[in-house]
């Protein structure tokens, strides 16, 4: 019997689902500074779920899967942005 696959993160792309690259260029960036928090000496810091990558050109935020439970809100925000703005989203286990 085949285990359940498990989900560690859910990819957010800079594309729709039509092909098109998604606009502004600097989305994924505004996108996770929304959930960053000031520490010490005023630096801004990420929010540990949530990182800006690149995937074969195209800005991407990653988001570890375990939010949804540890922040329920914050995982509906980031996946109703990514619904209501038409991106494609990849799960890695």
């Amino acid at each position: 019997m085949a285990e359940k696959e498990t989900v560690r993160r859910v990819i957010i792309t800079g594309m729709t689902e039509s092909g098109r690259k998604f606009r502004p260029s600097d989305w994924a960036e505004r996108l996770a500074g929304a959930f960053s928090t000031f520490g010490p000496g005023r630096r801004a810091r990420q929010h540990p779920h949530i990182r800006v990558i690149c995937r074969n050109g195209i800005n991407c935020v990653s988001v570890d899967a375990s939010l949804e439970e540890a922040e329920p809100m914050a995982w509906e925000f980031l996946m109703r942005f990514a619904q209501s703005n038409d991106l494609k989203l990849e799960s890695e286990g």
